[in-house]
């Protein structure tokens, strides 16, 4: 099965045909490495057992990662922080090993050069890219790839992410006021007007628990006035969510200049520079605008809702998600309430 030529490279190269199997050609540099690399691949044919990797000795990381980004990617929502990821990974050597070659100590190395000054979730979700565009090539892309993974014994970093970060009455309100006062100003730093919408979106948020990416999508057509309903479409999860809306939240929209959507930002990145700039000025350290959807649903289960009342506006699936990651209840919230606990009848 095996013919072997001598190339004029000085090389010896292999082609080997089999009823049944493709044609499997490979050079090497002596004779006798290229017999028994010839003889191992005969008998794993005669075994049943051969699998042509010519594929992957032919395709590197960086070409799965150029192809899932091109053809996958605009798909996906986050599509923008994720082709940014990508470019970023391009710039290291773990990119340009076949798959053949790749293995557990090159995708560590690559960790540990990405370590600097990232979060362990950060750090995680890069490996974690990697990794499913590996699976993405065996399972669709129909590449042969080794059996063991080289991802397999990378060990993943450990996350606790958990924001314990809540707000009180006072800085809520200082954070709105402060919100009013800022000004859009033009390349010349000259004032051009006000960011209105801003204190708006604050309130907005405190409202109904909502997103940022589902404020700003929130369009005329999807509320009632009447009904005091809105229905946010495309969230996170996928699916369209109705939530109630509270008389505060009918003046929000009410009070926004007419056009397709309630509120017009440029992009979320100006979005985050005013409002960082409202926080510094109400003196509240380390607040995002996400954190206002942990307020917010806070108020909503002291104020006496049920919590699956509150997680049908807020959207979780599940009760557990909703009381680890977003109440936020507080040792002094429940003063008021200890106090009702009747222990004994006098």
């Amino acid at each position: 099965m095996a013919t072997f030529r001598q190339l004029r490279s000085g090389k010896t190269q292999v082609i080997i045909r089999k009823k049944n199997y493709p044609k499997i050609t490979r050079s090497f540099l002596t004779r006798t490495t290229a017999k028994r690399w010839a003889r191992l691949i005969e008998t794993q044919m005669d075994n049943r057992v051969f699998e042509d990797l010519s594929g992957a000795e032919g395709t590197t990381l960086k070409d799965l990662l150029i192809k899932y980004r091109d053809e996958i990617v605009p798909t996906l929502k986050s599509k923008v922080t994720l082709t940014y990821k990508i470019n970023y990974t391009l710039k290291f050597k773990v990119c340009y090993y076949n798959l053949l070659e790749l293995n557990t100590s090159h995708i560590n190395e690559f960790k540990k050069d990405i370590s600097v000054g990232r979060a362990p979730k950060t750090i995680n979700g890069y490996i974690n890219t990697l990794k499913h565009v590996w699976e993405l090539a065996r399972t669709t892309w129909g590449i042969s790839l080794p059996p063991q993974s080289p991802f397999a014994l990378v060990p993943m970093e450990k996350v606790n992410n958990l924001r314990d970060i809540t707000l009180t009455d006072e800085e809520f309100l200082r954070l709105v006021e402060e919100a009013d006062k800022i000004e859009i100003r033009d390349k010349h730093q000259k004032v051009i007007g006000k960011a209105n919408w801003l204190p708006d979106m604050i309130i907005f948020a405190a409202c109904t628990a909502a997103r940022y990416s589902e404020i700003t999508n929130l369009k005329r057509s999807d509320v009632d006035f009447n009904k005091r309903i809105a229905t946010l479409r495309d969230t996170k999860n996928g699916e369209d969510r109705t939530i109630p809306l509270s008389t505060e939240a009918i003046k929000v929209l009410k009070r926004q200049p007419f056009g397709e959507r309630f509120f017009y930002v440029k992009s979320r990145d100006l979005f985050k520079h005013y409002f960082n700039r409202a926080r510094c000025n109400a003196r509240i350290p380390a607040f995002r605008f996400h954190d206002i959807r942990s307020h917010a649903i806070r108020k909503m289960l002291l104020s006496g809702m049920q919590p699956i009342e509150v997680a049908r506006i807020s959207g979780h699936k599940t009760l557990a998600v909703l009381h680890r990651r977003y109440s936020r209840l507080q040792p002094e919230d429940l003063i008021m309430k200890v106090d009702n606990v009747v222990l004994l009848k006098r």
